[in-house]
């Protein structure tokens, strides 16, 4: 009986180490995300989502420089989508995230969580250290603004182990949604999301912009004959 006693208190405790299988993220998100639209109401009594989010602030910065590049990856973008939702729910009902913040800040710029031993918001996590230091521009199709107009959130945590299949099915799945991303042949133009226009540079390390739609939306014409328009964002809760 104290040998099952010990355990349940390593285990309950974190002794063992941060869980990079995200279970309790992957087991809100299983309950709670349905075709990429999330039940905040329901997410609000939840017990278990508290529970992840004090697993992400326990981790220090020590910790997470000995994770490799795939568990800081998945680590970072679950982060950024759990704490999403803890923002919303700061502020629920709201019909738009960006009615948090006030006029002079944006909802990304507030400082409401701990992460690696200080107190961060949003946008540290996305362009001081996503956007810096992974060099992957299929992060866009995987965090999540909290808005109809972004890729919609997948119902499974990112882990390391499936992390690039994760990662290039939400790329597919983002291009298969004609409202936000089609090729108009009559005209020859890329109707896209502005997403591809707020972060160009990330889609563009390689070739221009043209040449990356024309590969994701298998167009057959030649790139320097197409041009680029966007879509209009639509910023209403994803609710």
């Amino acid at each position: 009986m104290k040998i099952l006693v010990f355990l349940f208190l390593i285990l309950s405790t974190g002794i063992l180490g941060f869980d990079h299988d995200h279970k309790r993220f992957n087991g809100v998100l299983q309950k709670y995300v349905k075709q990429g639209k999330v039940n905040y109401s329901s997410l609000q009594k939840d017990s278990e989502f508290p529970m992840y989010l004090k697993e992400l602030s326990g981790v220090s910065q020590e910790e997470y420089n000995s994770f490799s590049v795939d568990q800081k990856l998945s680590f970072l973008i679950n982060a950024y989508n759990a704490f999403t939702f803890q923002l919303i729910l700061d502020h629920y009902p709201v019909k738009s995230i960006k009615k948090i913040g006030g006029f002079f800040r944006s909802p990304w710029k507030v400082e409401f969580f701990q992460l690696l031993g200080k107190k961060r918001n949003l946008d540290w996590i996305e362009h001081e250290n996503l956007r810096v230091f992974f060099r992957e521009p299929r992060i866009h199709f995987a965090i999540v603004c909290a808005s109809k107009g972004c890729p919609p959130i997948r119902n499974e945590a990112y882990t390391p182990t499936k992390l690039n299949s994760q990662l290039q099915s939400q790329t597919e799945e983002f291009f298969k949604d004609s409202k936000k991303n089609y090729f108009d042949l009559e005209s020859k133009t890329f109707y896209v999301s502005p997403i591809f226009k707020w972060f160009e540079k990330d889609f563009t390390r390689e070739n221009e912009i043209r040449v990356f739609l024309q590969k994701s939306l298998d167009v057959k014409i030649e790139p320097k004959e197409t041009r680029v328009k966007y879509t209009d964002y639509d910023w209403t809760l994803n609710e």
